[in-house]
């Protein structure tokens, strides 16, 4: 079994040897290899062997410039024989210096762990190992709230109950499980993205019903904005929030409404031929630093 030491957060000090941001910082990795070559997920199915890899790297593309625009870009070199590691978001969760490297279930993606410690560790990050017995699939599957003081975590399909409290424990944070009810949510950023300002951008039917209750009790109405089915099976709640800018695939006019009205700007991007592998904005890009986005309009729409 792997072991860890857990990193206390109210030590002053523990952070110093850890990498330092100036800015908002993402990695994300380039589809050199992506196409969905196998079924891991509904949304593959039907898919397989229907992507194309050169409108892939034009999407992505398009995501990578808008990101610069706003936060730091570094890059991760894609390695062949992994397609989904263009989902760099479901590789770990990080915050305050620290990584929880995730521990896939699926066989086809294991490898990819490998070469995101290899670059975290370079880059003087400290790794927070899962037991291989316990699946965990990074932001994928538990997400820190808002302000980074709880963690909200997902089990039910690709990521196991057990695997909750021990990433809470690399924070010393609390954490509130939740169950995914819809095989199409197989991850909690499929379904559920916390904004600032504590709004949530969700899907209610992926959860079942103590779940819901779990979020409405943390969440009051004013600040939940739910999606309907159609646009939940466009990934928009797998969104990339920065500030008050809000990154997502196409959505309807009325959501993109409801969240210009809430105070957020949304950046629709072309994301299709990702969505075919089962992932959005939000798993594109893995968050490498907590620095807080400066708010302000950057003239897209």
């Amino acid at each position: 079994m792997a072991t860890s030491t857990a990193v206390s957060l109210s030590a002053p000090n523990v952070f110093a040897s850890t990498p330092q941001f100036t800015r908002p910082t993402f990695l994300m990795c380039p589809p050199e290899w992506y196409g969905v070559d196998y079924v891991l997920n509904p949304w593959m199915a039907g898919n397989v062997h229907r992507s194309s890899r050169d409108l892939a790297f034009a999407q992505w593309k398009g995501m990578h410039n808008v990101l610069r625009s706003v936060a730091d870009v570094r890059l991760l070199h894609p390695e062949p024989g992994c397609p989904d590691m263009v989902f760099l978001g479901h590789g770990a969760l990080i915050s305050h210096g620290v990584a929880a490297v995730s521990s896939f279930g699926p066989p086809q993606r294991r490898a990819e762990t490998t070469y995101l410690r290899r670059w975290l560790t370079s880059q003087g990050f400290l790794i927070w190992e899962t037991p291989r017995e316990t699946p965990f699939e990074g932001e994928g599957d538990i997400v820190f709230n808002d302000e980074g003081t709880t963690l909200w975590a997902a089990h039910g399909v690709r990521t196991c109950r057990a695997a909750h409290r021990h990433i809470a424990d690399a924070w010393h944070v609390p954490v509130t499980s939740l169950h995914l009810s819809d095989p199409r949510f197989y991850h909690l950023d499929t379904c559920f993205t916390p904004l600032a300002g504590g709004y949530l951008l969700y899907y209610p039917a992926a959860f079942d019903a103590p779940s819901l209750a779990a979020i409405e009790r943390v969440y009051p109405a004013a600040r939940r904005i739910a999606v309907s089915e159609l646009d939940a099976t466009r990934m928009a709640c797998c969104a990339l929030n920065l500030g008050r800018t809000v990154f997502t695939g196409e959505i309807s006019r009325e959501l993109a409404t409801r969240l210009f009205d809430a105070g957020f700007d949304v950046v629709q991007l072309e994301l299709s031929e990702f969505i075919k592998g089962g992932g959005g904005a939000k798993s594109l890009a893995l968050r490498l630093s907590d620095l807080p986005i400066t708010h302000r309009r950057i003239g897209l729409a």
